[in-house]
């Protein structure tokens, strides 16, 4: 061994004798931070039984019969934790031992565990009367610190004892919902029994229904609630029913008797609910009239869903006759102000219609194509009409009327029940004189798109296939259309935002993106801008004004930044001069609405975001919609007007997911209202009158489905 290598020898056996030396200066042995040999003990006072049994950790026993010190065999490492509890309470005599100093981290050998012992115990307890079962949690404390948990009405005691002597006051750390609690006999000191006597008594909170009423200018009004509760009312604002509501309970507002000298119709369109606070927002509307206007009239078809209908003979009208109960159909008006409905979803995942029918003279006649769902149709030759082609299945599609009085249908999504095959579709057909004619864009399901140019139309161009998507008609008869839900130019499905027009022999790629799931470009609202565009898109509602210009509403997304959802607009749009402009509504999506007063327009009212609601435009260029789903699946049958830059809300709830009131077929009346919906159908007839039919309810309102009841409303 060299010079060097003994030197380093000495100094390193050196250094371990220092290390094993060191202490942590506590004096409770080795410190270097790796100690695996740590004890952990104490002392015990006060005992007098036999029986006590400690534990550390919840790890084995150690049994103690006298007082003075104790160390648990099981030993620690440094920085483990310890926990030291009473495992057994001694008895004979009995006696409530309680540990102090207890619990911590071991840094070095612990000896300042306290157990302090003192003479019998009992527990506290009571009775709890009047608590709520339906899973109503009350959090009871004892000496703010010990607390129970009580789920239903009964017997309750407190986890921890009390030695005798000892004080102890029971209060109500948390009340349950919709109830107060109050404690009586909750204080006292512990004697050498348990104790029973703390009694909880439980009453459910009652709330005020109120409502505020508006247009009455005739006496003898009496509103009543839940069918008892009166209420008369002689003048407008706002009165509180007499009676209160208890948490959870269901209330229901009606008109008992109308008012009179003069005469009026009050009707209330949000009336029924479930009281979990004092009820305010109830709305009571009245008017002067007829009774014919401003009313929903149920027409025909069922006031149940999935109805299978009845087609009768094929170009025979039948009072009895009557198209299936569906949703997502197109429809059309003639010259001659009739009805006309095509295809739909028998429920969205279930079947499709290729069936037409006509509405004329309260007579529903069908027309052509299958009375069997999810038929292949007939393509027959393109461009050469003939009785025996009809579109294959499908619903969701976009349509138009020309000048001459021709419907014309593009697109869709479709399900053949034979092949089993499914997909959207980009044909274009037309129906004159009672026939169909496959017009342009390739059969089948899922065919690309051809963009061609921008602004240049050319024979090949055709949209991609898509479904849910918007359309439209300018003065001159060109038809439009926007976005959907469909496959961009690089063969990726997602939503559109893609503008084409379609002159009657070409389609032209007018604005938009070619690529799907595009955000929107708001630029500064009301200024129009060619780089503004809504995102892409589906659902939406669109109208037309008396100047041509396209306005578009609300519609579903589900990309927002990338992250998949369901995102769902309730902003308004105009184009005009081959520019978007941002006109109202908020640019973020999922917004609840501002309903403001019933019949009372305003510029900060607003419907909700939506899509799949359905639309009309009146002889005075008003916008109307009706209905629609929100991003949670929530639907609607709320009506708004959109007139001068202001929303009213006009009809229907200002709540979600309500049933319908039918009234008496054929009967007008203030309180009938459709159920809500969404992918209903719509028309206005030459009397100017809205009508309404099916749609697709999935709330479970009348058991998940599709609707095939028809509606009128007179404006």
């Amino acid at each position: 061994m060299t010079t060097k290598h003994c030197i380093l020898a000495v100094v390193f056996s050196l250094c371990l004798t220092a290390c094993s030396s060191n202490t942590n200066g506590n004096g409770d042995g080795p410190g270097n931070g790796n100690n695996t040999n740590l004890t952990i003990g104490g002392t015990v006072s006060g005992l007098a039984g036999s029986g006590l049994a400690l534990q550390n950790n919840h790890v084995g026993y150690l049994a103690v019969n006298t007082n003075g010190s104790f160390t648990f065999a099981n030993t620690l490492s440094t920085g483990d934790i310890y926990n030291v509890n009473v495992l057994m309470q001694p008895s004979n005599p009995t006696q409530l031992c309680v540990v102090v100093n207890g619990s911590g981290t071991a840094n070095g050998n612990v000896s300042n565990v306290q157990v302090n012992c003192a003479g019998s115990y009992a527990f506290i307890g009571g009775v709890v009367s009047g608590l709520m079962s339906q899973g109503a949690l009350l959090m009871l404390q004892d000496n703010v610190g010990d607390s129970v948990q009580v789920s239903g009405s009964g017997p309750f005691q407190f986890p921890t004892p009390f030695a005798t002597g000892s004080t102890y006051a029971v209060t109500v750390e948390t009340q349950p919902t919709g109830q107060t609690c109050a404690v009586t006999n909750g204080s006292g000191t512990v004697a050498t029994s348990n104790v029973t006597s703390v009694q909880v008594t439980c009453a459910s909170n009652t709330y005020t229904i109120g409502v505020t009423v508006s247009g009455l200018s005739g006496t003898g009004l009496v509103l009543q609630d839940n069918g008892a509760d009166n209420l008369s009312v002689r003048v407008d604002g706002s009165v509180t029913f007499p009676m209160p509501v208890a948490y959870g309970s269901h209330y229901a507002v009606s008109v008992e008797t109308q008012p009179s000298n003069p005469a009026q119709a009050c009707r209330i369109p949000n009336g029924a609910g479930t009281a979990y606070a004092n009820v305010t927002g109830i709305q009571v509307v009245c008017s002067n009239g007829n009774g014919t206007t401003d009313v929903w009239t149920w027409e025909g078809g069922s006031n149940q869903t999935n109805n299978s209908g009845s087609y009768g003979s094929l170009g025979v009208p039948a009072f009895t006759n009557l198209p299936p109960s569906r949703g997502s159909a197109v429809s059309w008006n003639d010259t001659a102000g009739n009805l006309w409905l095509f295809g739909g979803t028998a429920g969205e995942t279930v079947g499709y219609f290729n069936d037409l029918w006509e509405y004329s003279a309260g007579e529903w006649t069908w027309m052509s194509g299958s009375n069997l769902e999810s038929q292949a149709g007939s393509y027959g030759t393109l461009g050469v009409a003939a009785p025996s082609n009809a579109p294959q299945a499908r619903g969701r599609s976009a349509h138009w009327t020309d000048a001459a009085g021709d419907f014309w249908l593009f697109g869709g999504h479709g399900y053949i029940a034979f092949t089993n095959q499914s997909g959207n579709l980009s044909d274009l057909w037309r129906y004159n004189a009672g026939k169909w004619t496959w017009v342009g864009g390739p059969p089948g399901y899922d065919q690309p798109a051809v963009y061609g140019v921008m602004g240049t139309g050319a024979p090949e161009n055709t949209p991609g296939p898509r479904e849910n998507l918007m359309s439209w008609t300018d003065a001159a008869g060109n038809f439009w259309l926007f976005g959907g839900f469909g496959i961009d130019s690089a063969g990726i499905s997602g939503d559109l935002n893609d503008i084409w027009k379609y002159d009657g022999t070409q389609w032209t790629w007018v604005g938009g993106s070619n690529l799907s799931s595009q955000p929107a470009v708001y630029g500064v609202q009301g200024t129009p801008s060619p780089r503004n565009t809504p995102g892409g898109r589906e659902g939406a509602v669109v109208w037309t004004d008396s100047s041509s210009n396209v306005w578009l509403f609300g519609g579903e997304t589900n990309f927002i930044n990338g992250i998949a959802g369901y995102y769902d607009f309730n902003d308004l749009w105009e184009y005009t001069g081959g520019q978007w402009t941002w006109v109202g509504g908020p640019n973020v999506t999922n917004q609840t609405g501002s309903y403001g007063i019933l019949g009372t327009a305003s510029i900060t009212n607003i419907p909700g975001s939506r899509d799949g609601a359905v639309s009309w435009t009146d002889s005075s260029g008003h916008f109307w919609l009706l209905g629609g789903e929100d991003n949670a699946g929530n639907l609607y049958n709320d009506l708004w007007n959109y007139s001068a830059g202001e929303w009213t809300w006009v009809n229907g709830s200002n709540v979600c997911c309500q049933s319908g009131v039918y009234g008496t077929l054929g009967t007008p009346a203030l309180t009938n209202i459709p159920g809500a919906r969404y992918r209903a159908s719509s028309w206005i007839d030459s009397s100017g009158n809205f009508w309404l039919f099916g749609g697709t309810e999935s709330t479970s309102l009348y058991g998940a489905g599709e609707f095939n009841d028809l509606w009128r409303y007179q404006p």
